[in-house]
């Protein structure tokens, strides 16, 4: 049996598929969530889950949590006397998931589908999977959160085309995805989010508000006191969800020090968060070319979800109310274990085809003229950009830019930066080329990126036909070098481009010939037909080039029919 995890930073859940569904696995206290939370006594004997949270009170500095935000990182945790990588504390927690799973199926339990963010880049996800490993587990297939919420919701069994949007904002992270439902294909279009805001930033405002009140400087309370802090501020979270005042008392020293909430004043001291939001928001409804208006659905996942404010400031932002039918805290657990179930190919879980974008733009390194005859190297060239639909292939063109150049190196970058840089360094190939003038010898830098995550980039010398190839394995990756060589040949089709293909080819001389054979209004509704088919094209994108194609030919049917008039 595949289980399927939502590793979360606040809190983590297990799941199976059951005849009548999907269900959530109590954990050995009989309770679906299980709290991400470390913590080590001085026998070195681990305690996780809610033990750990209730000895984080008392020992505070042996205790650990919200390390999710760092994985993928050389970020070193300090436990007692002992020292852990987020990568390795997540694979405690998902040990103890995994035998809770054990006990409660009264099996051995050996593959899982795990959730991410949907923002989690290559780092992040490489390492969310070697945690599941040093858990004992292979792991079937990294899900982004968004897409395995929207499989428990049930999305794929909609009769009809919709677009929605996931608004998951969870203890740490929030990410924001747009999906889109035609036929028995759920289609990723945009996602965004930031890997440093959630549930935990909402606590922290109101840490601060008390701080400030009583004019207590962080920098002279210990841990302890720290700690006992936010516990009341996350229980004045919580009642501010019930009533509009709420009351945090503390205990300093020897006193108890009290703060009366008003809702009104919390909400606007998280202001800024509420504007943090906004960005990946606006990103990805740009990114995906749609306006608010045009968002089917609104659904909400992740725990801190269920706060007040923050679905206050969805049905605000998007004037509609948003859907909560499933727990927010489960939804992301039970959408794994629908996955777990299809790689299984069960027979109660309709075909469904799910594809997936780059959250991350790939590209290379090159060199600039920033003025007349000055060059600086050091820019970042996006090949594969964002939110591309996968798989997808590109090719670009690239020149010397030194005389008698002997060689081009081809950086393979991930991220956003203008800048090389500050973008994640994958791997490089050096290719030599003809010693010649500058910019006359070419190279072309073909990216294929598949949903598998496996990146290929081939590069040829355009002069002597040289190629160099490398092969980039991603994060959930158990295939050999045969089947990625097999899957590689398999898109190879992606390589050439759709202008090529006869259908494209015959559409757009024939829509060039009727542009010529017209006039005036006709004339112009043809060419602006044409533009934009030759744009699809060029994006590679085949639903949009199907779409445009379409649009075309109707345009064109439409001309044959009004001309006949004259032929009448």
């Amino acid at each position: 049996m595949i289980i399927g995890i939502d590793l979360g930073t606040t809190n983590s859940l297990v799941s199976y598929f059951t005849e009548d569904g999907p269900k959530i696995i109590p954990n050995r206290l009989g309770e679906h969530l299980t709290p991400s939370i470390i913590s080590i006594d001085e026998n070195d004997q681990l305690f996780i889950g809610k033990t750990a949270k209730e000895r984080m009170l008392l020992f505070p500095e042996s205790s650990v949590s919200v390390f999710k935000r760092d994985m993928g990182t050389d970020k070193k945790f300090e436990l007692g006397n002992k020292k852990f990588t987020a990568e390795e504390l997540s694979s405690f927690i998902l040990r103890t998931l995994k035998e809770d799973a054990e006990a409660f199926l009264g099996e051995p339990i050996t593959e899982a589908v795990i959730s991410v963010p949907a923002y989690f880049n290559d780092d992040r996800r490489r390492a969310t999977k070697r945690a599941g490993e040093l858990a004992g587990l292979k792991v079937e297939r990294i899900i982004s959160e968004p897409t395995a919420a929207a499989i428990a919701y049930g999305l794929y069994k909609s009769s009809s085309d919709s677009k929605f949007l996931v608004f998951d904002l969870g203890g740490g992270t929030f990410d924001v995805s747009i999906l889109e439902l035609f036929g028995n294909i759920l289609e990723v279009h945009a996602v965004a989010g930031d890997n440093f805001l959630g549930g935990e930033d909402f606590t922290d405002v109101l840490v601060q508000m008390f701080l400030e009140d009583k004019k207590l400087d962080l920098l002279n309370l210990d841990y302890k006191t720290l700690v006992h802090i936010k516990k009341q501020a996350e229980i004045c979270k919580e009642n501010l969800n019930k009533d509009k005042n709420s009351t945090m008392s503390c205990k300093i020293g020897e006193e108890i020090l009290s703060l009366k909430i008003d809702l009104n004043i919390f909400e606007k001291k998280c202001k800024p968060l509420f504007e943090r939001m906004e960005k990946p928001i606006k990103r990805s409804l740009l990114d995906a070319k749609l306006k608010v208006s045009e968002i089917d659905q609104i659904i909400l996942i992740g725990g801190a979800t269920k706060l007040y404010l923050v679905q206050e400031f969805v049905k605000k932002l998007f004037k509609k109310e948003p859907n909560t039918s499933i727990n927010p805290d489960e939804a992301v657990a039970l959408g794994a274990a629908v996955q777990g179930a299809i790689k299984e190919r069960k027979d109660e879980i309709k075909e469904v085809i799910l594809t997936d974008v780059c959250p991350f733009t790939l590209g290379t390194e090159v060199v600039k003229e920033v003025r007349e005859n000055y060059f600086q190297n050091g820019y970042f060239f996006p090949i594969i950009e964002r939110n591309t639909v996968i798989p997808a292939s590109r090719t670009e063109r690239l020149y010397t830019v030194h005389e008698n150049q002997k060689e081009i190196r081809v950086s393979i970058l991930q991220g956003e930066s203008r800048f090389a840089e500050n973008n994640l360094f994958l791997g490089e190939i050096v290719v030599k080329v003809p010693e010649n003038k500058a910019g006359k010898e070419a190279i072309d830098v073909t990216y294929t990126y598949d949903i598998n995550s496996i990146l290929e980039v081939e590069v040829t010398a355009i002069t002597t036909g040289e190629k160099e190839k490398i092969l980039i394995k991603g994060q959930n990756l158990n295939m050999t070098d045969k089947e990625i060589e097999t899957r590689m040949k398999e898109l190879s089709y992606l390589k050439i481009h759709p202008r090529e293909y006869e259908e494209n080819k015959l559409l757009l001389l024939r829509a060039e010939r009727m542009y010529e054979e017209n006039l005036g209004d006709e004339r112009e509704k043809i060419g602006e037909r044409l533009a934009k088919f030759d744009v699809a094209l060029n994006s590679r994108d085949k639903r949009v080039i199907e779409k445009e194609r379409i649009k075309l030919m109707q345009v064109l049917e439409f001309d044959f029919v009004s001309d006949s008039k004259y032929f009448s």
